[in-house]
């Protein structure tokens, strides 16, 4: 009896998980969390417009979703003054990165990122044998004018830019990108994740010509619209380009009930206010708890805040471990110098209360 034949790279990559999720840390310690503050989950939730309309989906939850997406596409564009071509949804930006890399990246060949940026981007050119070359942050944000300069070193097929940035929270004026659109080599593509767009400051969108075809962006119903567990996530560019999709991706990867909520989230303009002013008054406190106990909250753009333990990986990992003995969910970055810090989402004031208790704690402890 034989076993599968797997490729030689598969064969190459090891088997892993780029997040240990929380649920998984719940069942090591054999308890819940008190408070989820690590995944980058909105908090405060989706509108419950969104959420009647998924309920309402639910009793047709037995055929399958649309696989043109065409209600949420036509709404996408008619959000975005563009046409439905320039368009196409996918399961978060998670599987859209995966039909990009497949659309683009073969084995040997180079891309550029950002070194600490985005690790479920870094699994997608591995698992299709992509080069990755790296680019350290400068001042804590991802260095654009960097990564171009070193995709034309290397021939880079695409780059990867974050705007704002995982796990930092940084972010650049669109004016400021749209000035290094002629540094794009020729052959490569700039992708822009604008996952946390909703909640950025006003002129942080990048207003690239969508018909462009050296630009792709990236949005999601994960974050300013509060639906991460719908998987709902999409990709604007070209029409040819985005066109090329149909290529490969997954037709029926769009469940029913997911795409019923996201349209119904989009409409729902007053909820996804409350939600912008939710999350800034969450910045404000936890800047407040941080700068209490003398730490350094960075200036975020994002629904979260990384914090400044002002020493180095090894006491920010002390912090973490102690606040996860306690409870408290939250991540820190994974490369140096960024690693100095943690990281916690914005949430309700009884969540960021236990994490100003259970900090409290742990720094009394470590002393």
């Amino acid at each position: 009896m034989t076993g599968p034949r797997y490729t030689k790279l598969a064969q190459s990559l090891p088997a892993t998980v780029p997040f240990v999720g929380p649920e998984a840390q719940e069942r090591a310690m054999s308890r819940p969390f008190a408070a989820r503050l690590g995944a980058n989950e909105n908090i405060f939730g989706p509108s419950p417009k969104a959420i009647a309309a998924m309920e309402q989906a639910a009793s047709g939850i037995w055929m399958y979703g649309d696989p043109e997406s065409h209600d949420l596409r036509h709404a996408l564009a008619d959000h975005h003054g563009v046409t439905p071509q320039n368009i196409v949804v996918g399961e978060g930006i998670d599987g859209l990165l995966g039909y990009l890399v497949r659309l683009l990246v073969e084995q040997g060949d180079s891309v550029v990122t950002s070194d600490g940026a985005y690790p479920t981007f870094n699994y997608h050119v591995a698992g299709f044998g992509g080069v990755l070359h790296k680019v350290p942050y400068h001042d804590d944000a991802e260095d654009l004018p960097a990564l171009l300069t070193k995709a034309a070193e290397v021939d880079a097929k695409l780059v990867y830019f974050a705007n704002p940035d995982n796990p930092m929270g940084s972010w650049r004026s669109g004016a400021d990108i749209v000035a290094q659109l002629d540094n794009i080599p020729d052959g490569c593509v700039l992708l822009i994740d604008e996952a946390y767009i909703e909640l950025a400051p006003e002129g942080t969108a990048a207003p690239v010509d969508i018909n462009d075809p050296r630009v792709i962006r990236m949005r999601t119903f994960s974050k300013g619209y509060g639906m991460a567990g719908a998987r709902v996530g999409y990709a604007m560019g070209e029409a040819d380009f985005i066109r090329s999709f149909e290529k490969i991706r997954n037709h029926f990867g769009m469940n029913r009930a997911a795409q019923a909520g996201a349209l119904a989230a989009l409409k729902d303009a007053d909820w996804l206010a409350e939600t912008q002013v939710k999350v800034a008054e969450a910045r404000d406190t936890i800047t407040g708890i941080a700068a209490k106990f003398g730490l350094k909250a960075l200036p975020s753009a994002t629904n979260f805040v990384a914090i400044d333990c002002g020493r180095d990986a090894t006491y920010a990992k002390s912090i973490l471990d102690g606040l996860v003995a306690r409870g408290v969910f939250v991540r820190m970055p994974f490369v140096e110098p960024q690693n100095r810090c943690i990281r916690l989402s914005c949430g309700p004031s009884e969540a960021l209360a236990l994490f100003d208790e259970a900090l409290e704690d742990v720094l009394a402890e470590l002393g």
